[in-house]
C-alpha cells in the first residue's frame, strides 16, 4: 500500500468517526429515522468524504441492512438502535457502528458488544489469527450472559470493495490464518439475547451491481447512469427514488430481473432476539503498525 492510500484510509476513518458521534447525537426518542438517516448522509459529505454504502439504523431483532425509503414514518422511541456507517476518500473505506438503547432495558447488551469489540482490538497485531479475534469476541459476550450472532462477520476492506477477505469471525470457527503487514479490515461483532443466527427478511432497499449488462429500457439506463456514480458501492433505493421518483422502482425491477444488481434484505435475528453492534475499522501498515482509524 502507497503512503497516499494509507493517508486515504486514514482521513476515511476519521471522518466515519466524526459522523459516528454526530449519528449518534440524533438517535433519541422522538426523532424520525428517515430524517437522521439523511442528516448522517449529508454530514459525510459535509466533510469531505462519500458514502461508502447507505446509512444504516437497524432496530431490535433486526441487525443490519435497514435502511430507510423516501417515505420511511418510521419515529425511533424505545427500539435498542444499531447505527452502521462507511466513508470512502478516493474509494478507501472507513467502516464504524454503535448501538443506542432507547429502550432503558438492553444496557449490558450494547457493554458487550462494545467491551468485545475493544477487547479484540487489543490482540491485533501481525501474526495474530482469525479464531483468536473470534474466540475473544465470543467469550466476551458470553460473559456478559449473550451469544455473538455467528453468521455476521468482520470482513475485509479493499479500495471500492466493502467486503473483501479476510472474514473475521465472532466466534472461534478454527480459522489459523494470520493477520499480516499491510491489511486493512473492520472487526464487527454483534451480541443478542437470541440464538445467534440472522436470516433475510423483508423488503430490499440496498442493492450494488454485481454483473454490469448492456440495458434496452431507456428509463432502466438513465437509473444505471446514475447507479455508475456511486462507483461499484452499495446503494439506496431512497437516493434513486429521490431523483427519479416512480421510475426507479421498474428500473430496479428490471435491473434485478436481468441479474444486474444484487439485492440486500434486513438481516433479522431468527429467534427474534434483540440485536447489539459494535465495529471499528483498522490498518495494519507496511511496518506493522496498528493504526484504528475509526477511533476518535
Amino acid at each position: 500500500m502507497d503512503e497516499s492510500t494509507k493517508q486515504d484510509f486514514i482521513k476515511a476513518g476519521r471522518i466515519s468517526a466524526e459522523v459516528l458521534e454526530y449519528g449518534k447525537s440524533l438517535i433519541k426518542k422522538g426523532n424520525s429515522l428517515l430524517e437522521a438517516t439523511e442528516l448522517i448522509e449529508k454530514k459525510i459529505f459535509e466533510l469531505g468524504g462519500k458514502p461508502a454504502f447507505p446509512v444504516q439504523i437497524s432496530c431490535d431483532d433486526i441487525a443490519a441492512h435497514f435502511c430507510a425509503v423516501e417515505d420511511d414514518a418510521t419515529i425511533l422511541e424505545n427500539q435498542v438502535v444499531c447505527l452502521d456507517l462507511g466513508v470512502h476518500v478516493n474509494g478507501a473505506i472507513g467502516d464504524t457502528a454503535y448501538t443506542i438503547d432507547l429502550s432503558g432495558k438492553y444496557s449490558d447488551l450494547v457493554k458487550a458488544a462494545q467491551k468485545a469489540l475493544e477487547e479484540a482490538l487489543k490482540i491485533v497485531a501481525v501474526g495474530t489469527e482469525l479464531r483468536e479475534i473470534g474466540k475473544t469476541i465470543q467469550d466476551t459476550v458470553k460473559s456478559y450472559g449473550f451469544n455473538p450472532v455467528r453468521n455476521l462477520s468482520g470482513h475485509g476492506l479493499g479500495l471500492y470493495d466493502i467486503h473483501t477477505s479476510p472474514t473475521l469471525p465472532n466466534f472461534d470457527n478454527g480459522d489459523k490464518t494470520k493477520l499480516t503487514k499491510d491489511m486493512t479490515f473492520a472487526i464487527e461483532p454483534f451480541a443478542t439475547t437470541g440464538s445467534g443466527v440472522v436470516g433475510e427478511k423483508g423488503h430490499s432497499t440496498v442493492f450494488m451491481v454485481e454483473h454490469p449488462k448492456p440495458v434496452r429500457s431507456p428509463i432502466t439506463r438513465e437509473v444505471l447512469k446514475e447507479i455508475a456514480s456511486y462507483d461499484g458501492l452499495p446503494f439506496a433505493e431512497r437516493w434513486l427514488q429521490r431523483k427519479f421518483g416512480a421510475k426507479s422502482t421498474f428500473a430496479l425491477r428490471e435491473l434485478n430481473q436481468f441479474g444486474i444488481i444484487h439485492q440486500f434484505p434486513p438481516l433479522v435475528e431468527t429467534s427474534k432476539g434483540i440485536v447489539a453492534q459494535a465495529e471499528h475499522s483498522i490498518l495494519i501498515d507496511e511496518d506493522g503498525e496498528v493504526v484504528v482509524s475509526t477511533k476518535i
